[in-house]
């Protein structure tokens, strides 16, 4: 049986950078780019028009008509299931806070090699995030200080003992059926699981519970580069 292509969208202004992206993604067998977008307008006119979503946003920050902050945060709203990985030519602080903290599943800068957005692409499908030591550090310095107030008890945020079990295991990339097979539980008692953690920490996704564990002091991440 042939497996499921990862279906992949482009939002960038540059018309030789998306030309460029094309290139590279549509030489990969598991990859299928549905279309590709010049802004974040476009972007959301599409996605409303298409009946086949991708799974997969690589979505510039600095676009004309809306940005990649605004419309990431529209996307992670009204298609919670899309995965927004930022590929971007600022790596200032600033934009990775921005972006993540509206929910982006990794950053990427533009000078990244095809090898690495590849990896990255499979990566953030898999396990629904990809975050390297610089996204960690910024995580560290920036959005943890203004988020939390580190506290001794771990259990103060209304997680079970599971709930924090599973959430450790996912920012450490496991997937729902690993999950299931290390804890000796069901697939399906994970993703309720999961579902009550996304509810509890207010988090749209993956993504979200990663960044809700780092701020809040309750696991610690590897880099995944």
């Amino acid at each position: 049986m042939e497996q499921e292509k990862i279906k992949i969208a482009i939002a960038d202004d540059e018309a030789l950078f998306r030309a460029g992206i094309l290139f590279i993604l549509n030489r990969v067998p598991e990859f299928d780019v549905l279309f590709d977008a010049e802004n974040g307008v476009d972007l959301l006119e599409i996605l409303e028009d298409t009946q086949e979503k991708p799974n997969i946003i690589l979505m510039d920050i600095k676009m004309p008509e809306m940005n990649g902050v605004e419309c990431t945060k529209i996307i992670q709203e009204d298609y919670p299931d899309i995965h927004i990985i930022a590929l971007s030519s600022y790596g200032g602080k600033t934009f990775i806070n921005n972006m993540i903290a509206v929910g982006a599943s990794s950053y990427l800068l533009k000078n990244t090699s095809p090898k690495k957005v590849v990896e990255t692409i499979k990566e953030v499908h898999k396990v629904g995030f990809c975050y390297d030591e610089w996204v960690h550090k910024v995580l560290d310095e920036e959005i943890k200080p203004k988020n939390v107030q580190e506290s001794d008890n771990l259990f103060d945020n209304d997680l079970s003992r599971r709930e924090l079990e599973i959430l450790e295991l996912i920012c450490e990339q496991y997937t729902n059926q690993e999950i299931a097979e290390r804890l000796f539980i069901s697939a399906r008692t994970v993703e309720g699981h999961r579902k009550s953690l996304l509810k509890k920490t207010s988090s749209k996704n993956v993504a979200g519970l990663v960044v809700y564990g780092i701020v809040h002091n309750l696991v610690h991440v590897t880099p995944n580069f």
